[in-house]
C-alpha cells in the first residue's frame, strides 16, 4: 500500500468516526450513483437499532477505515451488524488503490460459521460492476444465483394517489411513547418473522438515530390499537432522495393495501420536503417487485450474492 493511505480500526473511544463515515455516505451518494453505498438510515440503523446504545468492542473491531495522510476519509469496509458479510464503501478516485486491499481484510476478519459449521463470508457485487467481480474472484469468491435488487423512482412532477385508508384502519405518525414502541416491536417480529427485535431496540433508534423522524415514520393502526402496517421514511436532504425502509405489513392484516397507502402517503411527504429520487431495497421475489410496480418503481439496480466457504 502506498504510503500516503493507511487504515485503522474504528476507535471506540468516541462516535467521531461513526460521524465521519456517515458524512462519507452522503459524499460518495452522487460520485458512486445508488447502491454502491448504504443510505443514511441503514447505517443509523447498524448504530442505534440495538438493545444497548453503548458502543462495545465488537462492533469497533467489525468496521476499518482508509485515510489519506492528510486525515480524508476515502474507504470504509465493514460487517452489517455481526460478521459473515462484508460491505465496501470507496471514493472512486481511490478505488483502484485499496479495494482489493480492503476485501483481503474483510477475508481476515469478517468469517462467521454458516449452518454445516464452515466458515463463510458473504457479500454483494452488481451484475455491472466488472471490477468488483474481478476482486472477488481473485479472492476465491463465488457468484451465487440469488440476487438482492435496489428499486428506484424518479419522483419528479407526477400526480401521486389520494390517500385513503380501509375502514376500520387509521394513519397515523408514530410517537415517543413506550406503547408505540412495544407495538412497533410486536410487529416487525410478526410482519418478518422473527423474534429478536424489543422495544428498547426500537426505543434507542427512535431518541438516537440522527436520521428518525416521527414525521415521516408512518403506522397503520388497528382497530384494537396495535400497528397492523409500517413504513418508514428517510429523507437526505443534500442530495434530495428518500428511501423507504422498512416496509411491513401484520400477517393478520395483509391484502388491505395498508403498506402501499403509506407509501403512497410517504411519496406526498417526500415530495413535499423537496425529494427528486426515491430507493427500495427488496429481493428477487416476483410478489415482492410486483408490489413495488403498483407504487411507481420502474427503475431496478440487481446485484449478485457473492460468498467464500473457509
Amino acid at each position: 500500500m502506498s504510503s500516503s493511505i493507511t487504515s485503522r480500526p474504528s476507535r471506540i473511544d468516541s462516535e467521531a468516526d461513526f460521524f465521519r463515515v456517515r458524512q462519507l455516505l452522503i459524499d460518495l451518494h452522487p460520485l458512486v450513483g445508488p447502491g454502491y453505498v448504504w443510505e443514511i438510515r441503514h447505517w443509523d440503523g447498524q448504530r442505534y437499532h440495538n438493545e444497548d446504545a453503548v458502543l462495545s468492542p465488537e462492533w469497533a473491531q467489525n468496521i476499518r477505515l482508509w485515510e489519506t495522510a492528510d486525515g480524508q476519509l476515502i474507504g470504509v469496509a465493514h460487517a452489517e451488524s455481526r460478521p459473515g458479510n462484508a460491505h465496501f464503501e470507496i471514493h472512486p478516485d481511490y478505488r483502484s488503490r485499496i479495494e482489493a486491499e480492503m476485501v483481503t481484510w474483510a477475508v481476515e476478519t469478517l468469517p462467521a460459521p454458516n449452518d454445516d459449521g464452515q466458515r463463510q463470508l458473504e457479500t454483494v457485487a452488481f451484475e455491472h460492476d466488472t471490477p468488483r467481480q474481478q476482486v472477488l474472484t481473485q479472492h476465491g469468491f463465488t457468484k451465487g444465483s440469488y440476487f438482492w435488487m435496489l428499486r428506484h423512482m424518479p419522483l419528479g412532477n407526477q400526480p401521486l394517489p389520494t390517500v385513503t385508508m380501509p375502514d376500520g384502519y387509521s394513519l397515523r405518525e408514530t410517537r415517543t411513547e413506550q406503547a408505540d414502541y412495544e407495538h412497533m416491536a410486536a410487529l416487525l417480529n410478526a410482519a418478518f418473522n422473527r423474534n429478536i427485535h424489543t422495544a428498547r431496540e426500537y426505543e434507542n433508534f427512535v431518541l438516537r438515530s440522527p436520521s428518525f423522524q416521527h414525521a415521516l415514520n408512518l403506522v397503520a393502526e388497528a382497530p384494537d390499537g396495535t400497528f397492523a402496517a409500517h413504513v418508514g421514511l428517510t429523507y437526505e436532504p443534500t442530495n434530495r432522495y428518500g428511501v423507504f425502509e422498512p416496509v411491513c405489513t401484520h400477517p393478520d392484516h395483509q391484502r388491505k393495501h395498508l403498506a402501499q397507502t403509506l407509501m403512497f402517503e410517504g411519496l406526498h411527504r417526500f415530495k413535499a420536503l423537496g425529494a427528486q429520487h426515491i430507493y427500495v431495497e427488496t429481493g428477487s421475489g416476483e410478489g415482492q417487485n410486483a408490489f413495488y410496480n403498483t407504487i411507481g418503481f420502474t427503475e431496478a439496480y440487481i446485484g449478485y450474492f457473492w460468498t467464500k466457504v473457509f
